[in-house]
């Protein structure tokens, strides 16, 4: 009698992915998504015989586009693939996985080379044939270019209402309420009062502050309305939002389409177009009252600085005093709101930076915050020191506090700060070289170069460089002062010699590259004596 031979089949484990576009009809009892789960179980009871098996887990995306990949449930998808849950993924149809011919054509190489099998349920195909790979190619390009041809008569259709000054949707401005039957935007009369009262009043004062500080001391708020279900709007105004809205040509009666074509709109003007003109004249010729500080003026703790009283970020600032430069943190809520509605308003920079490193070396064992090596850090590293340790700094102007909270944390460190002990004013380094001849910046800058690079701090010159923000032969001809003679550079750090401050940098550049000390230093004497010829 002969012995039967049962091959079993080898287990498949298989994931089910499905996606909708739209967060529509999530709520009911039995969705899109029930329904493409339910035809992919079908598929895969029927295939039982092969070894499949479907995976409890569900891998469901909601309100996501099929035209990126980044989506929670498909990167799910792709972590278990990775890590050898999975041997196939089954979808409804295949634009659920995506809509993007090169995203998809990297799932398929993706899913190849975890030896992962792909089955559509509906299009009757696999990937394990090169005519089924095919086949899938073919389908995916209709799918991408049916989106690409949806997304331009979206465009086209916009356009079109546009032209004719219909309202295409979103949160109605102040001043306005939408007609949801007609589809159109009407007057709301008792915030047109206040769009009315904000014009007259810029034109009288002329300062975005003022009129802020005005409307918000007789009571009127932003337009109130409910964002996600909650309330939100309907605070104080200040002089950002302020400016845009006395931008706003719908107040005029017109659409403004991309910011290149005017029309005129379907809805009722709020401002008569002669107060609109004369309003953005006066704001045209006022572009200095909204103040932008340059991105190179950081202060140590711009951007984790923040005001506790007003929950506001605190950004670095400066004034020219006679002799020197007053540096200070400025509260973002005082500056557009009025200083009178933060108890903070500015804090001294060289305090307060003081006082916080002095805290942080107390609850932070690391040697870069020492005394010795932190003076002699360069700003640019010691921002990166602080920003790698501190996620926010928080400071209360009444109790003279300021509570720490560091990265990977939510514990907060409590400490009494002392802002008001005076001390003799010394300017920064770089303010007191900034006074120091060219020349002799140079040098002094070469020099500090060496020592980063001989003391690891700095990998090489290019890292520097970065660091300055100067390209790599700026940095170079820098580091070539060094080459000069010791007697050159005693005489460019040490002496009067008012040629220091005249003589073009093209001749040092050149006069580094002498390899002979005594032909530099003929060559010096004569630059001296003739700097500019």
């Amino acid at each position: 009698m002969k012995e039967k031979t049962i091959t079993e089949k080898k287990q498949i484990n298989c994931a089910i992915y499905t996606r909708v576009s739209t967060n529509d009809g999530m709520e009911q009892e039995f969705t899109s998504l029930d329904s493409q789960r339910e035809s992919a179980e079908s598929y895969i009871a029927s295939q039982k015989s092969e070894g499949l098996v479907v995976l409890k887990d569900g891998y469901n995306d909601a309100g996501f586009s099929g035209a990126t990949t980044e989506r929670p449930a498909l990167q799910q998808l792709i972590s278990d693939i990775k890590s050898g849950k999975v041997g196939c993924v089954v979808v409804y149809k295949v634009d659920r996985l995506s809509r993007s011919l090169l995203y998809f054509s990297k799932l398929l190489e993706f899913f190849d080379q975890s030896n992962v099998a792909f089955v559509s349920v509906t299009q009757h195909f696999n990937t394990n044939t090169s005519m089924g790979r095919l086949t899938l190619n073919i389908l995916l390009s209709f799918a991408q270019f049916e989106r690409e041809i949806i997304s331009e008569r979206t465009r086209d259709k916009m356009s079109a209402a546009r032209k004719k000054g219909q309202w295409m949707g979103g949160r109605p401005a102040l001043g306005y309420n939408l007609d949801k039957e007609n589809h159109k935007i009407v007057i709301n009369e008792a915030e047109a009062k206040i769009i009315r009262k904000m014009f007259a009043l810029y034109i009288k004062e002329r300062s975005l502050l003022s009129v802020a500080k005005i409307l918000n001391r007789e009571g009127y708020r932003t337009k109130y309305y409910l964002r996600k279900g909650k309330p939100s709007g309907n605070i104080p105004f200040k002089a950002t939002n302020m400016h845009l809205m006395l931008r706003n040509m719908l107040y005029m009666g017109k659409i403004n389409y991309q910011g290149k074509q005017v029309f005129q709109g379907q809805h009722e003007a709020i401002i008569s177009e002669e107060i609109f003109n004369k309003v953005r004249d006066i704001l045209n010729g006022n572009r200095r009252e909204i103040k932008v500080i340059p991105k190179k003026n950081i202060g140590l703790l711009s951007q984790i600085l923040r005001c506790k009283h007003c929950n506001s970020s605190m950004v670095y600032a400066y004034t020219n005093k006679p002799n020197y430069k007053y540096l200070y943190y400025v509260c973002l809520n005082a500056q557009k709101r009025g200083y009178e509605n933060c108890p903070t308003k500015t804090i001294h920079a060289l305090k307060i930076e003081k006082q916080v490193i002095v805290c942080l070396r107390e609850i932070v064992p690391d040697k870069n915050l020492k005394a010795d090596l932190w003076e002699a850090t360069p700003l640019a590293q010691q921002r990166a020191i602080v920003l790698a340790l501190v996620k926010t700094i928080q400071f209360d102007a009444k109790s003279s506090t300021i509570w720490v909270t560091l990265n990977k944390t939510t514990k907060e460190y409590e400490f009494k700060i002392d802002l008001e002990t005076k001390f003799d004013y010394v300017p920064p380094k770089e303010i007191a070289i900034q006074k120091e001849p060219a020349l002799r910046q140079r040098l002094l800058l070469a020099y500090q170069i060496q020592e980063l690079l001989a003391s690891g701090k700095a990998q090489d010159p290019k890292q520097v460089a970065k660091w300055l923000n100067i390209n790599n032969v700026r940095i170079y001809q820098i580091i070539g002062t060094l080459f000069l003679s010791p007697r050159i550079q005693e005489e460019i750090i040490l002496s009067n010699n008012p040629a220091l401050s005249t003589i073009p940098e093209y001749k040092i550049n050149k006069l580094a590259q002498e390899t002979d000390w005594k032909q530099q230093e003929l060559s010096w004497q004569e630059i001296c004596k003739n700097p500019k010829n």
